[in-house]
């Protein structure tokens, strides 16, 4: 009788044999297989084969062919450069962070949001969702120390001269900016230098210029109002430095508005599933007739790509903006009455106050345009010119439209009556300034504005009760050149210059003496205060005039 040890010792002997002569087995099947497959190698040939042929029967070309051919060679690739200078100096400075949370208060003189920047914490990053953070490095990002910043966008040349259309945020931050054409080489790295003309940030548009000594192509401006829900559309641009990049799609929605109250009054977006993606902002929207029906400008993204959703400025308020940025004085001028009103009032307040479409005043600015038409608060706007009002946007949008001096006929209800008024439009820009006591970065450049021609900013007296705010009298900033002196040091619209190389700004005049004395190689120190959180003190701004 075996013992178990024994037993066991077998059984793996057994198992061991088992497996051997499996893969005895295998290999044996193996090197037949392996030796079958190389002899039908060898006895295969591909005689009786015939060989692939390209069949040249021609495709007749389609609309979206046509269109890319006759529009691409106006659409243009935009490069910007921003200096490492620029980005530690402007740290605090976020001017991409579009407010998204909503504002209720909607004066048709301007945005009456909180603009501090305890409120812009609260606020999400606009580039971060509806352009997928398009905006490369953070300002004063450890990325950013050792060299410039780069970006991408598009535009379209309206003008053989050189004048292209393009977005606000592709230029707003640039201390350099370049183009380069369908027809430019590869091999030329940036592209040719340009120039800012004009910008509207209500709008998001922008005019630059590239010098030429041949005529440009050119692109035709459509009719944006004809354009209809379902239509096919087509965009072209360079989404991720990929230039002349064709998409085609259809109109999803008009009059979309994608930023709540004030700060969006001006963008009534066409909504559009062609493809959209960061580096296209700028490019145009065509229909089929090749007419750009609008200005690609954001898109609704959380995966920081395209998802179907974006947004295209249309071609009637570009062309509007385009003739006001290459006027004289280079701005957009919008019409105001100087009066404030909240959207969205519940059905309650519309039953009570007896009426169904209209808006209802519910601040009138002190000696502004309604103010001396006699408009009071509680008095519901329904008409202009004898037409219907029917909210605040269409009240807006009809005011912003019309030059200030001109006239409108405003009909209004008081107390349940019926009633009208003729009122005189103001500049918005202007009335803002007045009831805020800040100024909007908009105001006309003086030719002569010594300030503008040395430091690169325009800039304005304050109110009495701005004085008293921040403790002192000073001149507010309302405009900065980008690139300029003002702009590298961290200059801002809306901050206040109580000082200048210790020399008192306290007024315009003051200001002017101050700085038409300043010279190149010279040190220049700003002391500035910001309004809007006067308690942090004085900020020393400075550097070297060149």
């Amino acid at each position: 009788m075996k013992s178990l040890f024994e037993r066991l010792r077998s059984r793996r002997l057994a198992s061991v044999f088992v497996l051997l002569a499996t893969l005895s087995a295998a290999i044996v099947v193996g090197s037949f297989a392996a030796h079958g497959v190389r002899g039908q190698e060898r006895q295969n040939d591909s005689a009786d084969a015939t060989p692939l042929k390209v069949v040249n029967t021609p495709v007749a070309p389609n609309e979206f062919v046509k269109i890319a051919k006759m529009v691409g060679p106006a659409v243009v690739n935009i490069n910007t450069e921003t200096l490492p200078k620029q980005s530690e100096n402007r740290g605090h400075r976020n001017p991409h962070a579009f407010h998204l949370q909503p504002n209720p208060q909607n004066p048709d003189s301007g945005d009456q949001g909180d603009d501090s920047q305890q409120g812009q914490d609260n606020f999400q990053d606009f580039f971060n969702r509806f352009f997928g953070g398009q905006n490369p490095m953070p300002d004063g990002g450890d990325d950013a120390g050792s060299g410039v910043r780069e970006s991408l966008g598009s535009g379209f040349i309206v003008d053989p001269k050189g004048y292209i259309i393009t977005n606000y945020h592709v230029v707003e931050k640039a201390d350099k900016i370049y183009v380069k054409l369908a027809s430019d080489p590869d091999t030329q790295d940036m592209g040719r230098p340009a120039r800012v003309i004009g910008t509207d940030k209500a709008t998001d548009l922008a005019v630059i210029k590239i010098d030429t000594n041949k005529p440009l192509p050119t692109v035709k401006m459509g009719n944006s109002d004809i354009a209809q829900v379902g239509d096919w559309v087509e965009a072209i641009g360079s989404p991720f430095a990929l230039s002349q990049t064709v998409t085609a799609g259809i109109i999803s929605a008009k009059n979309r508005t994608i930023e709540p109250g004030a700060s969006g009054q001006f963008q009534h977006f066409i909504q559009t599933d062609a493809a959209i993606n960061p580096g296209n902002s700028g490019g145009p929207l065509l229909n089929m007739n090749g007419e750009v029906i609008g200005v690609n400008t954001a898109i609704y993204t959380q995966s920081a790509g395209y998802q179907g959703i974006g947004f295209a400025m249309p071609s009637n308020t570009v062309v509007q903006i385009y003739n006001d940025l290459i006027s004289p004085s280079h701005k957009v001028t919008r019409g105001s009455i100087g009066i404030e009103f909240r959207e969205g009032l519940s059905a309650a307040v519309n039953r009570v106050y007896g009426f169904k479409n209209g808006v209802l005043v519910q601040r009138v600015s002190p000696d502004g345009p309604a103010d001396k038409a006699g408009l009071k608060v509680g008095d519901i706007i329904v008409s202009i010119d004898g037409r219907t009002i029917k909210d605040g946007d269409d009240l807006v949008n009809d005011i912003a439209s019309r030059r200030p001096g001109s006239t409108i006929r405003l009909g209004y209800l008081r107390d349940g009556k019926q009633a009208d008024t003729t009122v005189t439009i103001g500049d918005r820009d202007k009335i803002f300034a007045a009831l805020t006591g800040q100024g909007t970065g908009t105001q006309p450049q003086e030719k002569s504005d010594v300030g503008e021609a040395k430091l690169g900013i325009v800039v304005r007296e304050i109110s009495a009760a701005t004085a008293a705010k921040i403790h002192s009298p000073g001149v507010m900033v309302q405009s900065v050149r980008t690139g300029s002196f003002a702009d590298l040091q961290g200059l801002a619209p809306g901050m206040v210059i109580v000082r200048i190389n210790k020399q008192a700004t306290g007024t315009k005049d003051q200001f002017d003496a101050v700085v038409s004395k300043l010279k190149n190689g010279d040190d220049v120190v700003f002391e500035v205060i910001d309004p809007r959180s006067p308690d942090s003190g004085i900020n020393y701004l400075g550097g070297t005039l060149e």
